[in-house]
């Protein structure tokens, strides 16, 4: 049964016009060793108070690599909900959507009516920005307006991106930020849009272009992501990248091992605006962090968690927790688009093979009885180019596992996918789930109210390399992430977790 929205009613949660407050009780468990040598397992108990601003925003996204597949399929998309635009296919008349987006196409479990489950969508679990309402800018190498790249895309079917041209066409790309040594010189063809000058003017045009935005569009808030091509890995230096101060004067002197997205990333952390990276490289040095940290700034990322990631966090931790031990997961990849061509340097690929080897940690170290000391899975990643497929990207993946008196289980999966139509609803739920986190203050144990960490492992859900705030463990099971999620959203309204023991029916 669906319902559309709710309210609690409970001593530990109070309405305003401007809040909605709530006292939460966290339980958790502390282990400590006895002198006999057994482990004490101790129940825990925490306090916490939350206050969330109800007030929803008009809210600007700016996409760095606006013109990219993504950031078109995006926008195009948006406006054709927005409008209503419906298109003619061969399988007939299609009517827009936002399926694959978390935030808009899912829903949460809210309780029971006669033992029956009730959910409400997502999205009206707490009050979040309307997809339809948001405005959208952003930055490009290329020049091209963006229906023209909407046509170069070649995502949309060509109907709807007649239908769409009117409004698109007037949609043009600030210039950006293009670094030659840090991506693929095939991209070089389309960089006729650039923001010149020293790395310190260029981060000070991307502050400019964010003031701008926020002065021409009216909007409240701003969200950045980053869905420009990936870059190399950025060679983290001490005293470079290994604090705010040392950071920010680098950039003073013009160091060429600074990013482009390290420096928009930086001026939107100036600007006070939350930044996210949708690709693999390394944009979040630790001078950064230091910078975001101090601010209070959301930072979050890295790379888009889309299609044959997902899979892979789901199967392997349905493996591993089966207690079978998977001992190879061999992924191979090709496609056609502009992403594909950028990763066939290989400095870039080694950025997206980081990103894609660490997904499976975490399950890993999670059961010790399978996987002795430092073993581990071979985990090998392969991504090829090859144009004539365009955005249909094909995965094949093969897990190996050994099970009960070590016979061997064998799992082969192929996907083809539409990758920016599985990207676009992901940059969609990180821009509205990083706004609505910004609206959350949190109070442990009696201290000030105070946001979340500026590292926020609560966007881990749709990223392949989480983010997360020091000294917390990543955790990339898909399962985990959601939970942790939409749980911490359940706190906010002084609900308990989604436990599923189901006492009130086997006992």
């Amino acid at each position: 049964m669906l319902i559309d929205s709710f309210e609690v009613l409970s001593s530990n949660v109070k309405y305003s016009e401007d809040y909605i407050e709530s006292t939460y009780v966290y339980h958790d468990t502390k282990l400590s060793k006895a002198t006999s040598g057994c482990w004490i397992v101790e129940p825990v108990e925490y306090n916490y108070r939350f206050k969330l601003k109800r007030k929803v925003p008009k809210l600007g996204l700016m996409l760095v690599g606006w013109g990219g597949n993504n950031g078109t399929t995006l926008t195009a998309s948006l406006i054709a909900n927005r409008e209503g635009i419906s298109w003619d296919t061969k399988d007939g008349k299609m009517d827009p959507n936002y399926w694959g987006s978390l935030t808009q196409a899912s829903t949460c479990y809210v309780g029971k009516i006669c033992k029956e489950d009730v959910y409400v969508p997502f999205k009206s679990l707490l009050p979040m920005v309307d997809p339809n309402d948001l405005v959208i800018d952003g930055w490009d190498i290329s020049a091209l307006n963006i229906a023209a790249a909407t046509k170069r895309a070649r995502v949309l079917d060509l109907d709807l991106q007649n239908k769409l041209e009117n409004y698109l066409k007037h949609l043009k790309p600030r210039p950006s930020i293009y670094d030659e040594s840090f991506i693929a010189s095939n991209q070089k063809s389309r960089a006729d849009n650039i923001i010149v000058g020293t790395k310190k003017q260029q981060m000070e045009t991307v502050r400019k272009d964010l003031q701008d935005f926020k002065a021409k569009s009216g909007v409240e808030r701003v969200i950045v992501v980053w869905t420009a091509n990936t870059e190399r890995y950025t060679e983290v230096k001490k005293g470079v990248h290994d604090s705010e101060v040392n950071l920010r004067a680098a950039l003073a002197n013009n160091e060429a091992e600074i990013s482009p997205s390290t420096i928009m990333a930086l001026a939107c952390v100036d600007e006070g605006v939350p930044f996210i990276n949708g690709s693999p490289q390394n944009t979040f040095v630790p001078g950064l962090i230091e910078a975001a940290t101090r601010l209070n700034i959301l930072i979050g990322g890295d790379d888009f968690k889309t299609g044959q990631t997902k899979i892979k966090s789901v199967l392997v931790d349905y493996l591993v927790s089966a207690g079978i031990k998977p001992t190879s997961v061999v992924s191979y990849n090709h496609l056609g688009n502009n992403d594909g061509k950028n990763l066939s340097n290989p400095n870039t690929f080694r950025s997206k093979e980081i990103s894609k080897s660490s997904v499976l940690d975490d399950m890993v170290r999670s059961n010790p009885i399978l996987y002795k000391d430092d073993e581990s899975p071979d985990h090998v990643i392969v991504i090829k180019y090859v144009p004539s497929v365009a955005d249909s990207k094909r995965a094949m993946d093969e897990y190996v596992s050994d099970i009960f008196m070590h016979g061997k289980n064998t799992l082969a999966i192929h996907n083809t996918c539409e990758d920016s139509l599985l990207a676009a609803p992901i940059i969609l739920d990180l821009c509205l789930l990083a706004e609505l986190i910004t609206r959350i203050e949190v109070q442990q144990n009696g201290s000030e109210f105070r946001p979340f960490h500026s590292c926020s492992a609560l966007l881990s859900y749709l990223t392949k390399a989480p983010l997360v705030p020091p000294g917390m463990s990543t955790v990339n099971a898909l399962a985990k992430q959601r939970s942790m999620l939409e749980n911490i959203f359940r706190a906010v309204l002084g609900l308990s977790p989604v436990h599923n023991m189901n006492l009130d029916v086997i006992c």
